[in-house]
């Protein structure tokens, strides 16, 4: 044991006080794309363990203490969904959609070293951080009003740099708007121009685990044309580690493959040490709901944002939602029903994203505060405008 006395009671307390605050926090936020209604108190025996994913999961290594196996389960489960090809597909479970598009810059950029990468506006910040670190020159392609690439700028700006390969990051559901890139007609648009050497990143951190059951259903995966896919375990499937899944073809991970003989494996991964615990939340997750229940989670999701879409409605708040989408875009909120609900806000708008936990009665809830504060608010105005007066 590295300390076998016990805790300080003051030290006691504020672990007691720091589950009362997580307790609080989970039960009371509506504005970020995460799970929280999950149970894996039977996989609390594993934690006496130093799992330690070490190399490439589809490769033999000599560190044991490992759940590659499941790590395998779960990469083939997600290539079925996402359409890959059955005999060339490959990927990973990383520590989150940041790495996951990290991975797949890189293979893209070892793939062609002289390209340009393309992304739109509304992209997630963490893209321009891994564009920086992989020193990729880039180009922002604007976006439509409702946060969807704009294709008419996208062609026009790869035309004039058409003697470039292409690098194209695309986002399936963006994070204000939950806004889909269409991977077919970037593709279209590539071939139109005659871009041969081109590499398409599909960012489907929220809405790719649910996009296959969407109607109609958006091009996204690898039968679309996309040549890697990631998306987050802690969003929609829900874990209490962040986590993601990055899936590639794995004839290109083979182009950038490095043997490392001291783990007796191939160094493909980005972090190399990696976290043994996420994959078995994911195996577990998966082989309880299957396809059809987190069909049955998108279902009750997208129900949920229905309904929260109208009853902001009902009370004039200008909601609306991407078709598809368990996102609902309404005016940026006071800052009170902000912070109690937890809402991400960026300019002028604010979100509820209805994640599989959330449930009319907490849209209620969350609706009824809102009408509260904007009467109130309203109010106040009246009262201050009367005086003046």
């Amino acid at each position: 044991m590295v300390n076998e006395g016990k805790l300080s009671l003051e030290n006691q307390q504020k672990l007691n006080k720091l589950q009362e605050e997580l307790a609080s926090a989970r039960d009371t936020f509506l504005g970020y794309p995460v799970s929280k209604d999950f149970d894996y108190s039977e996989l609390n025996k594993f934690f006496q363990y130093p799992i330690n994913n070490l190399g490439d999961p589809f490769e033999q290594g000599t560190y044991r203490v490992r759940t590659h196996e499941m790590e395998r389960e779960v990469i083939a489960f997600f290539a079925k969904l996402f359409r890959a090809n059955p005999k060339d597909f490959w990927g990973y479970v990383t520590n989150g959609g940041s790495e996951s598009n990290l991975y797949g810059l890189y293979i893209a950029r070892e793939l062609f070293p002289k390209a340009m990468v393309y992304y739109s506006e509304s992209t997630h910040y963490s893209v321009r951080k891994n564009i920086h670190l992989l020193n990729i020159p880039s180009i922002v392609i604007k976006s439509q009003e409702n946060g969807e690439m704009d294709y008419e700028d996208f062609e026009n700006t790869v035309r004039m740099n058409r003697h470039k390969p292409v690098i194209v990051l695309a986002t399936f559901g963006t994070t204000m708007k939950e806004a889909k890139d269409n991977i077919g007609k970037i593709k279209g648009i590539l071939h139109n121009l005659a871009i041969q050497d081109h590499y398409i990143h599909c960012d489907a951190a929220l809405a790719g685990s649910f996009g296959p059951f969407m109607q109609p259903r958006l091009p996204f995966d690898f039968m679309d044309g996309a040549d890697s896919i990631s998306i987050s375990g802690h969003k929609f499937i829900g874990s209490p580690i962040p986590t993601g899944v990055l899936m590639a073809k794995r004839s290109n991970r083979d182009r950038i493959a490095k043997g490392i003989s001291y783990i007796g494996s191939f160094d493909t991964t980005i972090t190399g040490s990696r976290n043994g615990h996420s994959p078995l939340f994911l195996w577990y997750a998966l082989k309880q709901l299957g396809v059809e229940g987190l069909q049955q989670r998108y279902q009750h999701s997208l129900a949920v944002a229905e309904y929260c879409e109208a009853q902001l409605q009902k009370i004039g708040v200008n909601a609306w939602r991407n078709p598809n989408a368990i996102t609902v875009v309404l005016p940026k909120t006071p800052q009170s029903i902000k912070d109690k609900w937890q809402l991400a806000t960026e300019g002028n708008i604010s979100h509820v994203i209805c994640m599989p936990n959330v449930t009319k009665i907490q849209i209620d809830e969350f609706v009824n505060d809102l009408k509260n504060c904007t009467e109130q608010i309203t109010e106040e105005e009246f009262s201050y405008d009367f005086s003046l007066s």
